[in-house]
């Protein structure tokens, strides 16, 4: 019977040592995300997190002003459905807020309006447009606006793009930060490229091996995709050019989210699950097979372009080439030092000074 008991405290003691150890990192993990978000001095000031109903969906909000009698700015998220607030609260010398009143939109049932129950197939691309105009009217309206600035940042420059165009009367400016331009073999040779003089300058023969492994080679010279993308990314953040400059996804992306204020554990889980949804859903497959060099060649507001140099998840290339191209009233591409994919938080200094100029240069208020 001693024998007995013996052996049980030798399995329960180190059970009740794990168990604590995971309770205490729990708690840990609940104390340092209160999900609240930058807040300032000052009677014109505002800071809000919030989310609200738009034809039947939930979307949500995180507004970030010093002075809201300044321009306001809709910064359309990536992925389609990542929510980037999470860096704003990552990287604190990136202000913003300053000049314009920043508004971080969350569309329907993403990061904080995740919502398990919500019908995916309403995840369309009609509707994220009529979203995007009755945002903008809302923000039009609340702050007394008769234009305002939007952004699309990576996966989110699709919906952007399409509204700028839809409704140019709306916007002093259409902003697009890590533009996508196109998914043809084109970008995939481009990644490829910038991949393989990285690894090669490395000696890393094993990320070259799978680099080969992910594409097709055919007889007309073509560098042709057969991974799946989320595989072809991974390489791309391991060489340097994903989403923050020479940081791999997990540091760039999942340590970020993991560790952020601005959202409590429910809605970190809810921000990982929605991200994954969103890749299921009717949009996913309508933004495929594009070239915005021939689908939107022109858009009758001006129109400015923000690359990172070693943004090669939307190759930089292709946007400056779809500068050249694109007519528009007043136009412009920048290319961004030591900036991956989100030069707005990785060198918010220089891009933040551009988008200062835009306004000075397109706000009539």
């Amino acid at each position: 019977m001693k024998d007995k008991k013996k052996v049980w405290r030798k399995i329960m003691i180190p059970i009740s040592i794990m168990v604590a150890i995971i309770v205490m990192l729990f708690t840990v993990w609940v104390i340092i995300s209160p999900g609240t978000i930058r807040t300032y001095k000052g009677e014109k000031s505002l800071s809000e997190k919030f989310v609200m109903d738009i034809d039947g969906s939930p979307n949500g909000f995180f507004i970030n002003s010093i002075n809201t009698d300044n321009p306001v700015l809709l910064l359309v998220s990536s992925g389609p459905g990542t929510d980037d607030y999470v860096f704003t609260d990552k990287y604190k010398d990136m202000k913003l807020e300053e000049d314009f009143t920043v508004v971080y939109w969350d569309y329907r049932s993403m990061g904080i309006a995740y919502d398990k129950d919500y019908d995916t197939e309403q995840i369309a691309l009609e509707n994220l447009l009529n979203d995007t105009y009755e945002v903008t009217q809302y923000l039009k309206g609340r702050f007394s606006k008769d234009k305002i600035y939007i952004m699309g940042f990576s996966g989110g420059s699709h919906i952007a793009l399409r509204v700028a165009k839809q409704h140019p009367e709306d916007y002093y400016a259409y902003i697009g930060m890590a533009q996508a331009v196109t998914d043809s073999d084109e970008q995939t040779e481009l990644m490829y490229d910038f991949m393989k003089e990285v690894f090669t300058s490395r000696n890393d023969k094993a990320s070259l091996k799978k680099l080969e492994e992910c594409v097709d080679k055919p007889n007309d010279g073509s560098i042709q995709m057969k991974a799946d993308w989320a595989d072809y990314v991974y390489l791309l953040h391991k060489a340097g050019g994903g989403t923050i400059k020479d940081k791999t996804e997990f540091e760039g992306v999942v340590l970020p989210i993991t560790f952020c204020k601005c959202y409590t554990v429910s809605e970190k889980i809810n921000y990982v699950k929605a991200m994954k949804m969103y890749r299921t859903t009717p949009l996913a497959k309508e933004l495929s097979d594009f070239d915005y060099r021939t689908e939107i060649p022109k858009l009758s507001i001006p129109v400015y372009f923000i690359s990172g140099e070693y943004d090669y998840n939307c190759p930089w290339e292709l946007v400056k080439d779809y500068e050249k191209i694109l007519e528009a009233p007043d136009k412009g591409f920048y290319l961004i030092p030591d900036a991956a994919h989100s030069p707005l938080w990785e060198n918010p200094e220089r891009t933040c000074e551009i988008l200062r100029q835009i306004k000075e240069k397109n706000t009539d208020e």
